[in-house]
């Protein structure tokens, strides 16, 4: 028998830190929205929380991280996060994860899909 408990709090210990250096490099790109190390490493805890929250069945919040991804997949490509657009989206994509966790470590379950803010991070920009 697993022990999904165990599990679980895996989970929302290394989501939690993988949040907050998200936070972190969410504040470098304030200041320099072309950093491309901040950029990687937001793309990679993203990346992170995804592949965890997947194998737990975590599905809003696999979405919500492999949306997030996405995005900082094209600035990672152009160099640079969008201002000041990219950035306040950027942030939203960080609270909603952080709700998201929030949700997990309080009831257990996978929280409601947040469908417009997925569909605001799955815009393409032109």
């Amino acid at each position: 028998m697993v022990d999904l408990a165990k599990y679980r709090a895996l989970f929302l210990e290394e989501a939690t830190e993988h949040l907050a250096e998200m936070s972190r490099a969410c504040l470098e790109l304030e200041k320099e929205p072309a950093n491309g190390e901040a950029i990687d490493l937001v793309f990679r805890m993203a990346h992170s929380i995804k592949g965890m929250a997947a194998s737990l069945d975590y599905d809003s919040v696999t979405q919500l991280a492999h949306r997030l991804e996405d995005r900082m997949a094209e600035w990672r490509t152009k160099g640079r996060v969008d201002v000041p657009d990219g950035m306040r989206l950027l942030f939203r994509g960080l609270e909603g994860l952080e709700r998201a966790v929030g949700v997990v470590q309080a009831t257990g379950e996978s929280p409601p899909l947040d469908t417009a803010l997925l569909e605001e991070l799955g815009k393409k920009k032109v």
